[in-house]
């Protein structure tokens, strides 16, 4: 997993490219990043998959922002970013969201 992050010159924002590695879900058929970037919708940004099986997205953020995010697998299993600029907790007893901090 990993997070890619070039700032733009002519504004305020932020280009990530968030990247699932196959390693982390090695079957997986879907994989959705949700996050506060999306009001949490679990169908909001689906990933392409790659031919060598990661999976991508690329969102243009607001820079000097942070955003809490998890990666959704299948519509079943959550995953954190083993790579996250840190983690935060979420509203659900012992669970960590991913943050990117851009």
């Amino acid at each position: 997993m990993s997070l890619k992050k070039r700032y733009l010159k002519d504004k305020p924002a932020c280009k990530v490219t968030f990247r699932l590695e196959k390693a982390a879900a090695p079957s997986a058929r879907t994989v959705h990043l949700v996050g506060d970037f999306n009001n949490w919708d679990e169908q909001a940004k689906p990933m392409k998959k790659s031919k060598n099986g990661d999976f991508t997205a690329t969102l243009k953020l607001d820079a000097g922002v942070e955003y809490q995010f998890r990666y959704l697998i299948d519509g079943e299993k959550w995953e954190n970013d083993w790579k996250a600029d840190k983690y935060a907790p979420s509203h659900f007893p012992g669970i960590d969201n991913s943050v990117i901090t851009t």
